[in-house]
């Protein structure tokens, strides 16, 4: 098992802190929309969830 170097544990612990943000706002999108009776994916909604996706998508699903 190789070690990882400096550069490396970096880039993962800011992937994670990437993923953690863009859930956040998903949620937080989800909940604004629940309160305001939307029960549809907005446009916003779906950026948003892509941009989640895509963060899920660097980091190991151990770190999710």
């Amino acid at each position: 098992m190789a070690r990882k170097t400096p550069e490396e544990k970096a880039a993962g612990k800011q992937a994670v802190k990437n993923l953690r943000a863009a859930d956040a706002a998903l949620h937080a999108l989800g909940k604004r929309e629940k309160a305001a009776g939307i029960d549809y994916e907005t446009p916003e909604f779906l950026e948003l969830n892509r941009a989640a996706n895509e963060a899920a998508a660097k980091v190991s699903w151990f770190r999710r």
